[in-house]
């Protein structure tokens, strides 16, 4: 009796050893996690908070018109931001006063820079409003305004009280046309979308497109016509009905 009590209690002790061991391995993979997940959010607030990782350097790509460097002085008040904590919202209203952005990329480059990628937007003519030439790209939005017509861009004569429905149907036809057929566009004229012309500078020649309906087979038909008859004196393109364009002689 003696012997199976001793070995009772033997056993009995083994297994309080082996709960008690495994206790303490719970314990001890439990505090580890605590530890990872501790360390995770200590980088983590280090990284959203370290002046380390603040912005100290603006760098503006893409710029022709705009001045680079009233770009950055525009972000300036960005400067010291964790690069986490950059709002582009925030840095949008900044660049707001810019109307010549058409849109922008930021690139965050730790430990402290922030690359500013600007997409300008791009004039497609000039409208003549009270003797001031504005030059404006395909949406109307104005670019820049000078006593002096732009170089390089026709001048659009659209109708007064536009709601914009010509202004499109113009930029369409602007837009489809060759690099070379579209520098020799001086003045480019309609009342509604559906009689677009314009006359070719340092020339007698003029274009009939009618509307913007297929501006792009209309372009191409254009530059074959310009290639046969472009050395032929003062003339009308009348490329109106992609079916039956013609030049006219006179």
């Amino acid at each position: 009796m003696r012997a199976a009590a001793r070995a009772r209690r033997r056993e009995e002790k083994a297994e309080v050893r082996r709960f008690t061991a495994a206790t303490r391995r719970r314990r001890t993979v439990a505090l580890s996690a605590l530890g990872v997940v501790a360390a995770a959010v200590g980088l983590v607030a280090f990284a959203v908070f370290s002046p380390l990782l603040a912005l100290r350097e603006v760098v503006v790509a893409g710029t022709e018109r705009l001045d680079p460097d009233a770009i950055v002085s525009a972000l300036e008040p960005e400067i010291g931001t964790p690069l986490a904590l950059l709002d582009e919202s925030r840095i949008a209203d900044n660049l707001s006063e810019f109307t010549l952005i058409r849109s922008f990329v930021i690139e965050l480059i730790p430990p402290n820079t922030m690359r500013v990628e600007i997409d300008e937007r791009e004039p497609i003519g000039v409208v003549v409003s009270d003797s001031v030439f504005q030059l404006v790209d395909p949406a109307g939005i104005v670019i820049e305004e000078t006593l002096e017509r732009p170089d390089g861009v026709p001048i659009l004569d659209l109708p007064r009280g536009d709601d914009g429905t010509v202004r499109t149907a113009v930029s369409e036809v602007l837009l489809a046309l060759p690099a070379d057929v579209l520098a020799r566009v001086d003045r480019i004229t309609a009342t509604t979308r559906d009689d677009v012309s314009f006359t070719l500078r340092d020339s007698e020649q003029s274009v009939v497109w009618g509307s913007a309906e297929s501006s792009d087979r209309k372009a191409v038909i254009l530059a074959a016509l310009l290639t046969q008859w472009g050395d032929s004196g003062a003339g009308e393109y009348d490329v109106s009905a992609t079916g039956s364009a013609v030049f006219r002689e006179g």
